[in-house]
């Protein structure tokens, strides 16, 4: 298939020559995939889906428009960059759009891409298999005591290729495979019932933990939310618990994004060389982890990405760029373009690891006396350009530095610019994952709850 999309890629961009566009670029996708759900010991929904999707970006001159089809016939593909042409004709004026030049272009080689492990060389599983791991999950779930029901189980299955080619002369292309299996469980009854989850997914199929391992991690996890009721009011230390710690690190990562800075509207547009994390704590992209599902060879626009420092010792060292944020900053772009068939590109981070603490959570969770440690959070109210932080949180509240019962129904807030200078890293980051962030202590949070 990768051969077929590269195929694809060339015609596509033959037709937008033909068409009268000055420069082109193609993305061509493929993905199959398979997902089982069962539910009472019983299949509940199968699901397979497979298809091919052909994106085409034209410009001429300072003007572009993005196309797409899932129809691939030749006289199709004719049509489409005919249309994308027309379009493009029509289209403003923007002096930041335009290919990478020669001499950005990545270097894609087969041993490069091997090397990063992007796709699992082993058989698609049979849908029997997935369903079995699914039922196996579920039966588990409900062998931990206490657990009055589960939601859902499920197990899927997915395969892609992708292959981008340019006009000026990149062409490239590689798969990925991921194997999942989650389910969710539910505690108590009635008004009382607490529900909790464990999901797990892995790019190499032999990596993914055993299936009656996640459903009882989930059922012990529903049955610790037994009784939740609300936390004090008042300003507390809170952590984050690993599970969810990421998502503090993703607002920053937001706000550091090109497309952000390019409108002014980040809480951090003005923090290029201060202090943002507390100091000897690192921030480091790395897109070269092997059986990572962030990992690339080469970004949206064929440019090659390297491993750098967003922070580093606490200081902000740079933006998040794609081509086209990076001209409208007078900057170079750091090799993070991201894109869809029917898209121009857009900057993105895929894999990070923060510098993680000395301590475990627990330890953290000594440290604290009293406060609260979160392991879910619900709706998001953050202010782009204040970095102002409300969420719903539920968790267990911490006394005397033990986990002493089950909460929920409460609300975290505080300033993120502030929040982050304040945090303290555990040592319990997932290496697997592709951002790879520790618990988080942070001082001082307003927790309204009774």
């Amino acid at each position: 298939m990768p051969d077929d999309l590269s195929l694809l890629t060339e015609k596509a961009l033959a037709e937008a020559r033909r068409a009268g566009a000055d420069q082109a670029d193609s993305l061509a996708t493929s993905n199959r995939s398979v997902s089982i759900e069962v539910l009472h010991g019983k299949l509940e929904h199968a699901e397979r889906s497979e298809g091919v999707d052909l994106g085409l970006r034209v410009m001429i001159g300072n003007r572009q428009a993005c196309v797409s089809t899932s129809d691939i016939r030749a006289d199709a593909i004719r049509d489409l960059a005919e249309r994308a042409v027309a379009m493009a004709r029509e289209a403003p004026e923007d002096d930041s759009i335009g290919l990478a030049d020669p001499d950005q272009l990545a270097q894609v080689t087969p041993d490069g891409i091997a090397a990063l492990e992007l796709a699992d060389p082993s058989d698609e599983p049979d849908p029997a298999a997935l369903q079995s791991d699914a039922l196996a999950a579920e039966a588990a779930a409900l062998s931990v005591q206490g657990v009055a029901q589960v939601q859902g189980a499920s197990a899927g299955y997915h395969r892609s290729a992708m292959h981008l080619a340019t006009s000026v002369g990149f062409s490239g292309g590689h798969g990925r495979t991921g194997r999942s299996c989650s389910a969710v469980a539910i505690s108590g009854e009635g008004l009382s019932m607490e529900r909790d989850y464990c999901g797990e997914s892995r790019t190499f199929q032999a990596d993914l933990p055993e299936a009656a391992e996640i459903g009882q991690k989930a059922g012990e996890r529903a049955v610790a939310r037994a009784g939740a009721r609300k936390p004090p009011t008042g300003a507390f230390p809170v952590i984050f618990d690993e599970r969810i710690s990421a998502t503090l690190i993703g607002h920053l990562l937001a706000a550091i994004n090109g497309a952000s800075i390019v409108r002014g509207s980040s809480w951090l547009k003005n923090a290029l060389g201060e202090q943002v994390l507390p100091p000897g704590m690192d921030l480091i992209e790395d897109p070269f982890r092997a059986r990572i599902p962030g990992s690339k060879p080469f970004d949206g626009e064929g440019i090659a990405p390297t491993r750098r420092a967003l922070v580093e010792q606490g200081i902000l060292q740079g933006w998040t760029l794609d081509l086209g944020t990076a001209r409208r900053l007078g900057l170079k772009s750091t090799g993070n373009a991201s894109r869809g068939t029917a898209s121009p590109p857009s900057p993105s981070v895929g894999n990070i690891a923060l510098t993680q603490g000395t301590s475990s959570r627990d330890q953290l969770l000594a440290d604290i006396g009293d406060g609260l440690l979160v392991t879910s959070l619900i709706g998001s109210s953050v202010n782009p350009n204040t970095g102002d932080y409300s969420r719903g949180a539920s968790g267990f509240w911490v006394k005397g530095g033990v986990i002493a019962y089950p909460v929920n129904e409460c609300t975290i807030a505080g300033n993120l610019r502030d929040m982050l200078m304040r945090m303290t890293a555990a040592n319990d980051a997932r290496a697997h994952l592709s951002r790879r962030v520790p618990s988080l202590l942070v001082e001082g949070l307003t927790i309204a709850g009774e």
